[in-house]
C-alpha cells in the first residue's frame, strides 16, 4: 500500500483511528445525556464520514447549504436539517425537489423566508418542517426574542404545508447557560400558546462538552468534533494527540536560522485563525509555529531547539480544520504513515 511519503504536499491526511475515536467519543456523551446528535458535514464534506456518523448512532445530518445536501442525498443520508434561510426561486425549487428524496427540515428567521417556502411547498400532505432560528447571543441570523419565535411559530403551524418543527440556534462561544435561558423562555412562550416544541437544536463543538440531562436542548450539531483542530484544542475539548486532520507540507527554503518557509500558504491552510495568534504548529514541534502566511508559501517561526532543513515533510495542525477541508480536492485517510485510501471532497466548493 501506499504510505504518506508518496504525496505530494500539500495534502490532506486524516488519521482514521483518531477520527473514528472522535465520532464515537461525542456519540457516547450525546447518548449519555439524553441527546440526539446531528453531526454538521461542513467540517468533513464527505459521505463517508457522514455514514460513519449515521452508523455510530446519529440521527441525520446538517448541512449548510442546497450543494452540499444534495450530495449527501445522493450518496444515500436520508436525514438532513439546512439550518439557512432559503431565498430566491432557483434555491427554493431546488429543495423542493430534495423534500421530494429525503426527510428534510429547514429554518426561517423572517417572514419573507416563510413566504417563498409556504409559497414552494404547496402539498398538505407532505409538510416541510421549518424549524424557527433564534439569535440566543451570537449576533448573527435569528429572531431577537421570544415573542418573534412565538410570531414566526403561529405563523409556520397555520401554513398547511408547512410544519413548525421547534427552534434552532448557533450559541455565542462560551456562552451556552444564556443560550438555554433563551430558549427555555422561548419554549414557554409556545407551550403557553398551545404550541408544542418537541426539538431545540444547538450547536458549537466546545460547548456540547458542556451540555447535561436538564438541558432545554433536545439535538446538537457539532462539526468539528470529528477532526478537531488547535482552536478546539485552546478550547479545551481535546489535545494535539485527538487532532485527525494535519496537512502534509514541504520545507521549500530556510532563509534564517529561525525561518523556515512551507508550500503551504493560505490556499492549503487558510488565513481563518479563529482569533488564535498564529496559523498552526508543527506536530510533534512545539518550538515551530506558522506565524504568516501567503498564497503559496506558509512562514515558519523557529524557537527553542526547533531545527528544520529543506526537503523535509512536515505536518501542520491548522487553526481550523473545517475551511481547510474545502481547500482540497481529496483527503488521504491514513493509518500511521499507510494510506488507507484517498477519497475525493465530494461537497467541496458548493456553496449555493
Amino acid at each position: 500500500m501506499p504510505t504518506v511519503h508518496d504525496l505530494d504536499t500539500p495534502s490532506i491526511l486524516i488519521d482514521a483511528a483518531r477520527a473514528e475515536a472522535n465520532i464515537a467519543r461525542a456519540q457516547a456523551h450525546a447518548d449519555r445525556n439524553g441527546l440526539k446528535l446531528r453531526p454538521h458535514i461542513k467540517t468533513h464534506k464527505l459521505p463517508y464520514w457522514a455514514k460513519k456518523q449515521v452508523a455510530a448512532g446519529a440521527v441525520g445530518i446538517t448541512c449548510q447549504k442546497i450543494g452540499e445536501a444534495e450530495v449527501m442525498a445522493d450518496a444515500g443520508l436520508s436525514d438532513i436539517f439546512l439550518p439557512y434561510n432559503i431565498l430566491g426561486r432557483a434555491k427554493l425549487e431546488r429543495l423542493k425537489a430534495l423534500h421530494g428524496r429525503v426527510t428534510l427540515s429547514v429554518t426561517a428567521d423572517s417572514t419573507d423566508t416563510l413566504e417563498g417556502l409556504a409559497a414552494t411547498f404547496t402539498d398538505a400532505g407532505h409538510p416541510l418542517q421549518v424549524l424557527v432560528e433564534c439569535d440566543t447571543g451570537m449576533g448573527r441570523c435569528g429572531v431577537q426574542t421570544a415573542d418573534e419565535a412565538l410570531a414566526l411559530a403561529r405563523l409556520i403551524d397555520k401554513a398547511g404545508s408547512l410544519a413548525f418543527g421547534g427552534l434552532m440556534t448557533y450559541p455565542a462561544a462560551g456562552r451556552a447557560t444564556e443560550a438555554e435561558a433563551w430558549l427555555a423562555n422561548a419554549k414557554q412562550a409556545l407551550a403557553a400558546s398551545g404550541l408544542a416544541c418537541e426539538r431545540i437544536s444547538s450547536g458549537g463543538t466546545p460547548d456540547m462538552w458542556r451540555s447535561s440531562d436538564a438541558s432545554v436542548v433536545t439535538e446538537y450539531r457539532p462539526g468539528t468534533y470529528i477532526y478537531l483542530d488547535r482552536y478546539q484544542v485552546a478550547k479545551g475539548v481535546g489535545t494535539l494527540n485527538d487532532c485527525a486532520l494535519t496537512v502534509l507540507s514541504t520545507v521549500v527554503s530556510h532563509p534564517t536560522p529561525t525561518r523556515a518557509i512551507l508550500d503551504a500558504g493560505s490556499k492549503a491552510l487558510s488565513s481563518d485563525t479563529l482569533g488564535l495568534k498564529d496559523f498552526g504548529e508543527l506536530l510533534g514541534a512545539s518550538d515551530a509555529r506558522v506565524t504568516g502566511l501567503s498564497e503559496e508559501h506558509g512562514t515558519v517561526t523557529l524557537s527553542g531547539n526547533a531545527k528544520l532543513r529543506i526537503g523535509e515533510r512536515v505536518r501542520v495542525v491548522p487553526d481550523h480544520c473545517c475551511v481547510v477541508t474545502n481547500l482540497f480536492n481529496s483527503v488521504n485517510l491514513i493509518d500511521g504513515e499507510t494510506v488507507l485510501e484517498t477519497l475525493p471532497v465530494a461537497a467541496r466548493g458548493l456553496m449555493a
